[in-house]
């Protein structure tokens, strides 16, 4: 039953996000405490089921994207703070909406920290995940020149979305050169595992390099570590981005859908960090 302000949704699909797998660890349980047993997610899709007392603007049957705060959305039905919910556009699938919220405010706001003017170069690691994927497309949105990092099966969906690509492994930093010859203006590290100095040796300036992964090089070395909770207002950019999807102007990949009996099978996949944008749980 929804509380004071509150909604009950149906979900329809949740997204699952990499962060969700270091709180199952407690590998970050300094920055991401939990007390076990525990729901998970925050991303959710779904359908009005109720609403409580106090709540304007929904009805049962709308059909919503939002977030929990609460570690809930991964189950059949959520209660979800009504601030915390915005309308599904009719031409957005379930699997996007359901996967959109943590990867896209988070990309939002890893793009904005680094203050992107036309014709900047930025490098973008992990450039077809969940977070990158949309991350390289606002950088083009925002007249940069894009490069993305990623394995070379990846490299046409780049190409098609306006992004240069260049394979990461040894020797990535000569090939970043190669295709930057005027140099590197800012980086965005979604991927971790030394990228920070990466950006450092190409000469980037702590203040425009954003990581979102390597919390222990960013306190060593000043470099911001802006995402979702530096992004302004949730429930505003969702809504933003969910329209940009709907008329075509952004594009959300979905790896694959599991239902939510797999979740287990779901995050073995999630955690060998080879996917194309984002996996989502349908209940």
């Amino acid at each position: 039953m929804p509380g004071e302000a509150q909604v009950l949704v149906r979900v329809k699909a949740a997204g699952i996000n990499p962060s969700e797998a270091v709180i199952r660890t407690g590998a970050l349980a300094d920055m991401f405490p939990s007390t076990f047993p525990s729901g998970q997610g925050s991303d959710l899709a779904g359908v009005v089921e109720e609403v409580g007392a106090g709540v304007g603007g929904f009805s049962p049957g709308d059909e919503v994207i939002g977030f929990s705060n609460n570690r809930a959305s991964q189950a059949e039905l959520v209660l979800v703070e009504a601030g915390d919910l915005v309308r599904k556009p009719e031409h957005v699938s379930w699997a996007v909406a359901g996967g959109l919220y943590v990867v896209g405010v988070t990309a939002w706001g890893a793009v904005n920290s680094v203050h992107l003017e036309p014709g900047d170069t930025v490098v973008i690691s992990g450039a077809t995940g969940g977070v990158g994927s949309l991350a390289v497309q606002l950088a083009r949105r925002a007249r940069a020149r894009v490069i993305g990092l990623a394995s070379e099966d990846n490299h046409e969906w780049l190409r098609s979305h306006g992004v240069l690509p260049v394979a990461y492994g040894d020797g990535v930093g000569d090939r970043i050169k190669a295709a930057a010859p005027g140099g590197v203006d800012a980086f965005i590290d979604t991927y971790g595992s030394g990228y920070v100095e990466l950006a450092l040796a190409l000469g980037v300036a702590t203040e425009r390099i954003d990581t979102i992964a390597d919390y222990a090089a960013a306190a060593k070395y000043g470099v911001k570590t802006d995402g979702g909770s530096e992004a302004g207002s949730g429930a505003e950019i969702l809504a933003e981005l969910a329209r940009l999807i709907a008329d075509g102007q952004l594009e959300l990949p979905i790896a694959k859908s599991y239902p939510l009996t797999q979740v287990r099978e779901a995050y073995t996949e999630l955690e060998r960090r080879h996917t194309r944008g984002k996996i989502v749980l349908t209940p």
